[in-house]
């Protein structure tokens, strides 16, 4: 199979030729770069020294698939093309994840650059549509604060155990706001430091909610607060709700055992999604496919506790990407993702 990967220079990006170096069925054939076109793409990443290609402008040759690690706004009319000529497309921006393309145009301030796309776009977050990205042309690539929250309220949501209300708080890498030079993301800014930002709205919320309304079948009131961490990359969400009150007992053990059991049988033939006993930290899925999530009721409050981490580059984009190709083509869903977290 042969693919593209355009913006190979971004940090989703880089991770897709990364993986898609060791998948057995893939060779990547073109890849671009706006800044770095003409160079090898091995002098411009040397860990990358295996790949003896030019970077160019615009993808060369044939492909089966293409990647797009653009940035929204971009990656819609540069991927029509390709779209329109019947070419399997994975696009990790945001442009294809909103539905509506008015609420596109309200979150994202520009209007959407190719809306005769939409339709044909699927949701690209396996675990709830596996079957109609099976069938599909178009994937979004899922956001990475999305790929967390979503995967840690889906159980929970779809088995009726909580009430509409959702609290979703999530402290990300810096590598989240990908490479462009921004004062805010400097060493000395970052360094010994946490802040809050997108407290009046982030771009990912709707997407969120998108998701999770489609999953339960009426509108959550869902309160999303980012953070940004002094690390490079992980996510970690915490994700608040109140119990179902037909559900509401004192006896914490056997309500924190049901809980678990929804949990663990929802995800159980689930590659890369693992019920912990444990709170996870963002460093057990660091440069895996992982979604890790610990589930726990707060009796005294009646509020449903549930932490997820992710690597953000690899299930929250490159790796989830590559997840998706492989359900496009019929692969085996763990091809070229069987990579083990690195830790410490």
């Amino acid at each position: 199979m042969k693919a593209g990967i355009i913006n190979v220079t971004g940090y989703a990006g880089i991770e897709l030729a990364r993986i898609l170096s060791g998948h057995p069925e893939v060779e990547v054939v073109s890849v671009t770069g706006r800044s770095s076109a003409g160079q090898l793409l091995s002098d411009v990443f040397p860990h990358l020294d295996n790949f003896d290609m030019q970077i160019s402008k615009e993808i060369q040759g044939d492909i089966d698939v293409v990647f797009s690690a653009l940035p929204h706004g971009i990656s819609a009319d540069t991927l029509k093309p390709f779209i329109d000529s019947g070419i399997k497309v994975v696009d990790i921006s945001a442009d294809f994840r909103i539905k509506d393309p008015l609420v596109y145009e309200q979150w994202y301030e520009q209007p959407h650059a190719a809306v005769s796309c939409l339709e044909k776009s699927i949701y690209g977050l396996p675990e709830m549509n596996r079957v109609k990205i099976g069938s599909a042309q178009l994937v979004a690539n899922p956001g990475c604060y999305p790929t967390g929250a979503i995967l840690a309220l889906l159980p929970a949501i779809q088995s009726n155990i909580i009430e509409s209300k959702i609290i979703i708080d999530s402290k990300s890498g810096v590598s989240g706001a990908g490479k462009k030079l921004d004062v805010s993301n400097l060493y000395s800014e970052v360094n010994e430091n946490i802040k809050a930002y997108g407290v009046n709205g982030h771009r990912h919320l709707p997407e969120i909610k998108q998701q999770l309304d489609e999953a339960s079948g009426f509108s959550n009131l869902i309160t999303f607060v980012p953070h940004l961490t002094p690390m490079t990359r992980g996510i970690l969400s915490t994700c608040y709700s109140t119990i179902n009150k037909d559900l509401k007992t004192s006896n914490s053990e056997d309500l924190n055992k049901m809980v678990r059991q929804i949990y663990q049988d929802y995800y159980m033939n689930e590659k890369f999604v693992k019920i912990l006993s444990e709170p996870p930290s963002t460093k057990h899925t660091l440069g895996s496919n992982l979604c890790m999530i610990y589930v726990t009721v707060d009796v005294r409050t009646n509020t449903l506790i549930v932490i997820s981490a992710i690597d953000n580059l690899i299930k929250g984009a490159a790796g989830q990407a590559v997840q998706n190709m492989n359900i496009l083509f019929g692969l085996p869903e763990d091809e070229g993702l069987r990579n083990l977290s690195i830790y410490p």
